[in-house]
């Protein structure tokens, strides 16, 4: 009874394969934030568009754009605010947003994972 149990156990170690790390593809993206959409006291529009909110979901979406199982990695720079002066009736306000936003995108390298036992 060992013999064939530590048999199998031989047999299932020897071929078992080792499951390698992940591997991923790095990109850096620059990019533009949008604009709010009222104009506020220009301390408070800054404020606004440089919420750490507005930030991650922005720099989700700017990952996206490069296509399927793209994800965000880290945000390197969070830009700088740049402001617009609104007219009108809201003269003395201003509407602003982030410029330059560097954002690391992260994607699983195709082939590293997957359905193929041994190969990658």
């Amino acid at each position: 009874m060992k013999q064939t149990l530590i048999g199998l156990l031989a047999a299932l170690s020897f071929f078992s394969v080792s499951a390698g790390a992940t591997e991923y593809i790095h990109r850096d993206l620059m990019a533009n934030t949008l604009p709010s959409a009222k104009c506020e006291a220009k301390a408070d529009a800054i404020a606004n568009a440089s919420k750490e909110y507005n930030l991650k979901r922005y720099s989700k979406k700017f990952c996206q754009t490069q296509g399927y199982g793209w994800h965000v990695e880290e945000i390197k720079d969070n830009g700088k605010p740049v402001c617009d002066e609104c007219t009108g009736a809201d003269s003395g306000k201003s509407r602003c947003h982030l410029e330059d936003v560097v954002v690391t995108c992260k994607r699983i390298k195709p082939g590293s994972v997957g359905m193929l036992p041994g190969k990658g």
